[in-house]
């Protein structure tokens, strides 16, 4: 296949595809890209999109304000217990079948929900809409890297980053716009039309890659979802109060099963959990640092509106408005991060952007009532340009450490690691409301857990770098 450029950066599979070796080439890249960030775009946005209707919702399918949560549950359950099989098997079946299945089924399921109208369907077709969203996110990170080559890498995964940080405040925002001009089932609605486009431009623009054969180790699927799904409904308990020894049970069962996990993982080659990879020191405190930055971020997104609202006295137009400043700094910080991450250590930038993020959560867990708006937006704009600043080196390191052809099961991580982080800071806050804490307490938390996850960070600057 000698001749142009496009051959040369091409090999031919066993199965007669074409399968790029350092990314797309232009304009197909673009092609690619609009349709992996159309689609996380709505999987990531659907996570809080339903939140501000709950109580319409709850209202019309007669169920209590309480039950009504499962609205939410049951797509972020999901996916969670998810994530790492579905990227598992986009290894055995290519990446991108995974994705388009898993984006068919978001629509087919988005239908499903416009059309519900009792509340147990609405649930099941919510449990359907994470399956989609799973086969999206699971196999987002290894999507992107076979999209763009390596050179490039860090502007991708800049650009993702940025994506992601944005969909989880459009979510809020775009529920009210939707629901002061139709009702709730238009917030499903409106994923239909731009699912169908971006289904139809990945089925002919997306990256393929080889398959690794073999089949999905079902067993350690199970004992993920155990691990997983049992663990998030145990902190869910604890946090809520009032069934403490359901909480443990449920935690302890999700210990047992992830130690079975791990070790039925150990003498394999390809395992669903990668232990292979983790046993790279580098690879392992890079995921370690990604689950400190979103249990910080987490940590400070959920506890600042009671924050800014009964401490600083804000009304809540107010602290919705100054709220802005962190995903516009994100907005900034992430692409140019990325492509600083293409020439310079993430341990370095990354620790730089936890340490502005700690010190961000610092300044804001010191304020008190009178505090000037411009001291408040420039903590906030600190605290998104320090996440956005770690997130795009972090996640270039993480997935180029991995040998190619374990991409999908670093993706996996990559998303687990995401998710993992924002259930731990998520539960941490309810437990310190449930314990009467001041609303600052989640902040200096947050700043500490930053803090210490820029250490490990640095620390990454004695390893060697992945080519």
């Amino acid at each position: 296949m000698a001749g142009g450029p496009l051959h040369k950066a091409m090999s031919t599979a066993s199965s007669g595809r074409l399968i790029h070796q350092d990314g797309l080439p232009l304009p197909e890249r673009y092609w690619a890209v609009a349709a992996i960030w159309l689609a996380l775009l709505m999987a990531v946005v659907d996570s809080s999109i339903a939140n501000v209707a709950l109580p319409a919702i709850a209202t019309q399918l007669h169920t209590a304000p309480a039950t009504s949560i499962w609205i939410v549950n049951a797509y972020q359950l999901v996916i969670a217990v998810l994530l790492l099989p579905l990227a598992a098997l986009g290894e055995i079946v290519t990446f991108r079948r995974v994705f388009l299945l898993g984006l068919l089924v978001f629509v087919l399921a988005s239908v499903g929900c416009c059309l519900a109208r009792s509340f147990p369907a609405l649930v099941l077709a919510r449990a359907a809409q994470g399956l989609g969203a799973a086969g999206i996110m699971s196999v987002n990170p290894a999507l992107v890297r076979f999209t763009f080559p390596l050179a490039k890498l860090g502007q991708g995964v800049g650009l993702n980053a940025l994506i992601i940080s944005a969909a989880s405040v459009i979510g809020p925002s775009l529920a009210s716009l939707i629901l002061a001009h139709a009702s709730w089932p238009w917030l499903f609605a409106v994923n239909i039309p731009i699912g169908i486009a971006a289904l139809l431009v990945g089925v002919f623009a997306l990256p393929h890659n080889a398959k690794s054969g073999g089949k999905l180790d079902m067993p350690a699927a199970l004992l993920n979802v155990a691990t997983y799904g049992l663990g998030i409904i145990g902190l869910d308990l604890l946090a809520r109060g009032g069934r403490v020894l359901a909480g443990l049970a449920c935690i302890g069962t999700s210990i047992a099963a992830g130690v079975a996990l791990v070790l039925r993982s150990l003498p394999q080659a390809r395992p669903l959990v990668p232990v292979d990879l983790l046993r790279s020191r580098l690879f392992a405190l890079t995921v370690l640092t990604s689950v400190a930055s979103f249990t910080a971020q987490m940590l400070a997104f959920v506890a600042l509106p009671f924050f800014l609202q009964s401490v600083l006295h804000h009304t809540q137009v107010a602290t919705g408005l100054l709220l802005t400043a962190w995903p516009l700094a994100v907005g900034v910080a992430a692409p140019l991060a990325g492509r600083l991450a293409d020439r310079y250590p993430a341990g370095l930038l990354g620790g730089l952007g936890l340490a502005a993020l700690a010190l961000g959560l610092g300044l804001l867990g010191t304020m008190q009532a009178g505090t000037g708006n411009a001291m408040i937006i420039f903590a906030m704009a600190l605290c998104g340009a320090g996440f956005g600043f770690f997130q795009a080196p972090n996640n270039r390191t993480l997935l180029a450490a991995a040998p190619r052809a374990r991409a999908g099961a670093a993706g996996g991580m990559l998303a687990s690691a995401r998710l993992t982080g924002q259930t731990l800071g998520a539960t941490f806050v309810a437990i310190m409301f449930a314990m009467a804490a001041a609303p600052s307490w989640p902040l200096w938390l947050g700043a500490s857990v930053a803090a210490a996850g820029a250490g490990v960070s640095l620390s990454r600057l004695t390893l060697r770098p992945p080519p």
